[in-house]
């Protein structure tokens, strides 16, 4: 557990004990200026707004279409998969599934994507069949939804850390276009991968 997961979880904690027993005996009114101010944050920080909405609209069933480069000056190879999109949590996270192959092996992966009211920040992760590790990243999005993220996973051949930046866009009604970019072997950055989503 991470020092900041220890420090929320000790936040909610202190505000469960000092607002319970108020409720309980009469309501809002009966708390202290403290109390009120530690409640109305809380609520205001786990209230799904306007960008959970817009996580939504992404819900569904897709057909992708993935490219995947090793160099950028040899053609893409070009695989095929599907991905399902649902919202947990009572619509503050996407959480996506995918199948499909990468380099001819099977392949399934999961993702979540959020929007965290107190810094701001959009979020997202990464776990697939091809590492025990995971993928974290953070980044913007604007009000057509076109994003872009900073993350990293660790190397298993360098043993240490790999930043990529990817973006997201949409490109016309029920289709979305995803690009990954990361070091290539002469350490500047390369277009790794292209998945183009296809709402069924």
């Amino acid at each position: 557990m991470t020092r900041t997961t220890a420090h929320r979880l000790l936040n909610a904690a202190l505000l469960l004990l000092f607002v319970t027993p108020v409720l309980a005996q009469g309501g809002a009114e009966e708390m202290t200026p403290e109390q009120k101010a530690m409640m109305e944050a809380y609520i205001k920080a786990g209230t799904p707004g306007e960008q959970h909405s817009m996580l939504a609209e992404r819900v569904g069933d897709y057909e992708v279409t993935a490219k995947s480069w090793q160099d950028s000056a040899a053609p893409p190879v070009e695989e095929k998969g599907t991905a399902r999109r649902t919202m947990i949590m009572d619509g503050r996270i996407m959480v996506e599934t995918y199948n499909g192959t990468m380099q001819g092996t099977p392949f399934t992966g999961q993702g979540m994507t959020g929007y965290d009211n107190v810094s701001g920040k959009w979020w997202s992760t990464w776990n697939d069949s091809m590492s025990t590790g995971i993928m974290m990243s953070q980044g913007t999005c604007d009000a057509k939804m076109v994003c872009t993220f900073t993350g990293s996973w660790n190397d298993p051949i360098t043993q240490g850390p790999i930043t990529a930046r990817m973006t997201s866009r949409p490109e016309g009604a029920g289709t979305e276009i995803f690009e990954m970019y990361g070091p290539g072997p002469d350490g500047k950055e390369i277009k790794m991968m292209e998945l183009t989503y296809r709402k069924k």
